[in-house]
C-alpha cells in the first residue's frame, strides 16, 4: 500500500469503529433496540459485520451466560455476524429477547 492508501484506512478504521461503538452506546442506553440495529443492518455494512453477540451483549441486563443461552436456544453460532443471519434466526432472537 502506498502511504496515502494506509492514510486512508487508517482514516476509515476510525470512523467505523466511532460508528460501532456509538451504536453499541445506544443499545446501552436502550435509546436504540435490538430491532433497529437489525433494520439498519440492510442498509449499513458497518452493522452488518458487527457480531450479534456484541449487540445482545449491549443489552441492559444480558449477561455473557444469558447471551450464549438465548443464541443456542435460536440456533445462532457465536461468530455469527449481523448480516449473516436469516430472516428466521432475526425472529427467533427477537421473539426470545421479548420474553
Amino acid at each position: 500500500m502506498t502511504p496515502e492508501q494506509r492514510a486512508l484506512a487508517v482514516v476509515k478504521a476510525a470512523e467505523t469503529r466511532k460508528a460501532r461503538s456509538e451504536l453499541l452506546a445506544g443499545v446501552r442506553a436502550g435509546t436504540v433496540t435490538v430491532a433497529e440495529v437489525f433494520a439498519r443492518a440492510e442498509e449499513e455494512t458497518v452493522v452488518q459485520r458487527m457480531r450479534v453477540v456484541q449487540v445482545l451483549r449491549a443489552v441492559p441486563g444480558l449477561g455473557p451466560a444469558t447471551v450464549a443461552a438465548v443464541m443456542a436456544t435460536c440456533g445462532v453460532e457465536v461468530k455469527r455476524r449481523i448480516g449473516g443471519l436469516g430472516e428466521a434466526q432475526c425472529e427467533r432472537l427477537l421473539t426470545a429477547l421479548a420474553r
